[in-house]
């Protein structure tokens, strides 16, 4: 039996795209289907609880601002049309174990071939990484009701530069489904 090259190298160009988009994190949202969107132009901003990171809340409120007002949005101290609201969370979670498998192909001559290895990543230092959840509330306040929800969550190690970049990215993400889009 001979292996194709060509369905062998496609094979392994697929298989770790599909792998990659897998595990992928995408915002979550969810809105009052009954709301109309379409009448918002400004935003007010509630003051973030207390909390014991207040860098972290610092960071999401300001890349809040920075994604609403991106998008056309005014922001205003008091009287918006919508109220934003967060809340963040950090948890430990286990670090991968670093297992993967390779896949190879080649050609030498009339012969070819394919071929497959493991490695396995050992983690120094701490076995466990951070994650961190963002949610992001959009309140209508003539009625202070819930009309939009987004989260999402990002991976990190050590803050600093990384983490808070990796904020505003996460905060962007979650902003850019809203206002929701409706389909016709």
């Amino acid at each position: 039996m001979k292996i194709q090259p060509r369905g062998l190298l496609f094979s392994l160009v697929l298989i770790p795209l599909v792998l990659l988009v897998a595990c992928s994190s995408s915002p979550k949202n969810d809105y009052d289907l009954n709301y109309d969107f379409s009448s918002l132009k400004s935003f007010s901003q509630l003051e973030p609880s207390k909390n014991s990171d207040p860098l972290s809340a610092n960071r999401i409120q300001q890349a809040i601002a920075n994604s609403l007002t991106r998008q056309g949005f005014a922001a205003q101290a008091e009287n918006g049309d919508f109220t934003v609201a967060y809340g963040f969370k950090v948890e430990n979670k286990p670090k991968d174990s670093g297992f993967t498998i390779g896949l190879g192909t080649g050609s030498w001559g009339s012969s070819g071939g394919a071929s497959i290895g493991t490695s396995v990543d050992v983690p120094v230092g701490s076995d466990t990484a951070k994650i961190q959840t963002i949610q992001i509330d959009i309140i209508d306040p003539k009625t202070n009701q819930l009309i939009w929800r987004g989260t999402d969550k990002f991976n990190f190690d050590d803050g600093g530069e990384a983490k808070a970049e990796e904020t505003k990215a996460t905060v962007a993400k979650i902003l850019a489904q809203f206002p929701p889009k409706r389909e016709r």
